[in-house]
């Protein structure tokens, strides 16, 4: 029977009755609905072959299961492990009542000895395969990385933007504090909107040009205003003597503010300049949260190359800071000095803006997760005779030296299932070598690791 259902394997369709006897020395397995027949990081452990049933193999992307692909019957896998050496990267599964035929390893190898032609085939769909999975992985990868840098911008913008809230809040209730307070000077007959406009201009005018103060300055300048509102019976006077110290209105300028002033308008007129003065405080506040927002929508647009031409000029300090910025919030949350080194007058180089700055992402995203969580980093950029050099260094551990003749091979990573899919530096080098005709390389002990991009120019 089981040499019927291999004659109908495509893969098997030719082969005379002496090579099918190769094939007839595996034993057939039978799997239950939900049913893992691998697991990804499984060592290759021989040829299997689909009698009936579907298996559908993911790979582990980030915390979700990434679907790559389907086969069913007299469809096959495990070639594609056997002849490269390489443990599963994905994990396959039963979606129903399945059985699959398998070869061990010994007899794969005498398979392929006896019937030449399905070496040939085999590469074919290895070569394939691999294709597949990778442009999968990459796709999702490349999203996975895309939701990380969003989730970290969403955090930088939370700030600046909670911040703008609490501030709108603030300048509401100072402004109407402010108008209030005029109104019942205005109503009150002893001070003119005239006059309130002259004291506000004259406020505003010595806030504007006063210097700022050190902490210990400061404070003897507030100190000063509690006293001098103490000593003529101003009760809460540290409500509005930090604004009042702080916008150069001393002492000094009070005794002439209380000269000009009608007997009982000097407290609420100090209410109304400190209500004044908060209010511009506010603004001030709010300009920087709202400029902060800005450079962040800006660090954006020049990280994407959002609008651009695909291929231009770039300056490669511009796409290092982008970079730097989209993985600000990985940076922030831990005890990680960065070093940047630039040489000044680095001439453009003509590229993929969008793609290098890929290249940098996952370069300076390995060397934080390399001093995990303390360390240095360093980004260095110079110039060589006719190239550009970019180096990534972290006195993190070191890459160990039995996987680093390893670590531009697709699919392979140091990382815990799930955690890494083994792309990052594939990609990398496609990018710089394939794309940009130029070089990626690396060196790595304990304490000193450096990963070498260059250029042409």
């Amino acid at each position: 029977m089981i040499t019927e259902v291999l004659r109908r394997v495509p893969l098997f369709a030719g082969l005379t009755k002496e090579q099918l006897q190769y094939v007839q020395q595996g034993n057939e397995i039978r799997l239950r609905s939900g049913e893992y027949v691998k697991r990804a990081g499984d060592p290759p452990d021989g040829f299997y072959i689909v009698i009936d049933g579907q298996i559908e193999w993911t790979s582990r992307v980030g915390k979700q299961d990434v679907y790559v692909m389907t086969l069913s019957d007299g469809e096959f896998w495990g070639h594609e492990f056997l002849l490269t050496d390489k443990p599963y990267p994905v994990s396959g599964r039963a979606m129903n009542e399945a059985r699959v035929y398998k070869l061990e390893t010994d007899a794969f190898w005498r398979m392929l000895s006896g019937c030449p032609s399905i070496l040939r085939r085999l590469v074919a769909i290895l070569v394939e395969r691999w294709g597949s999975l990778g442009t999968v992985e990459q796709q999702h990868a490349r999203l996975a990385s895309l939701g990380t840098m969003a989730a970290g911008l969403a955090h930088e913008l939370n700030n600046p933007a909670a911040a703008s809230r609490r501030m709108i809040g603030g300048l509401r209730e100072s402004l109407e504090g402010a108008q209030s307070l005029a109104s019942e000077l205005e109503e009150s007959g002893l001070i003119s909107s005239r006059h309130l406009a002259e004291i506000g201009d004259e406020v505003r005018e010595r806030a504007r040009t006063t210097l700022a103060l050190d902490a210990l300055q400061q404070s003897d300048r507030e100190e000063e205003v509690a006293q001098w509102l103490e000593a003529r019976g101003f009760e809460d006077a540290w409500q509005i003597a930090p604004a009042l110290a702080t916008a150069g209105l001393d002492a000094s300028w009070l005794d002439s503010l209380s000269a000009r002033t009608p007997d009982g308008a000097l407290w609420d007129l100090l209410l109304w300049i400190g209500e004044r003065l908060t209010t511009r405080e506010l603004l001030d506040q709010l300009e920087v949260a709202i400029e902060r927002i800005s450079e962040l929508v800006e660090a954006v647009k020049e990280y994407s190359f959002l609008d651009q031409a695909p291929l231009q000029e770039i300056d490669v300090h511009d796409g290092l800071e982008n970079t730097l910025t989209m993985l600000s919030h990985k940076l922030k949350s831990a005890e990680i000095v960065v070093i940047r080194e630039y040489d000044e007058g680095l001439p453009p180089v003509s590229a993929y803006g969008n793609e290098l700055n890929q290249v940098w992402t996952n370069l300076i995203d390995n060397a934080i997760d390399a001093v995990d969580g303390s360390g240095r980093i360093w980004i260095r950029a110079s110039q060589e005779p006719g190239r550009l050099l970019v180096e990534i260094a972290d006195d993190g551990p070191g890459v160990p030296e039995v996987v680093q003749p390893h670590v531009f091979e697709p699919f392979f990573t140091t990382k815990d299932v799930g955690e890494g899919t083994g792309l990052g530096l594939d990609i990398a080098r496609r990018i710089v070598a394939g794309n940009h005709k130029g070089d990626i390389r690396f060196q790595s002990r304990p304490g000193d690791t450096r990963f070498q991009v260059r250029l042409p120019m």
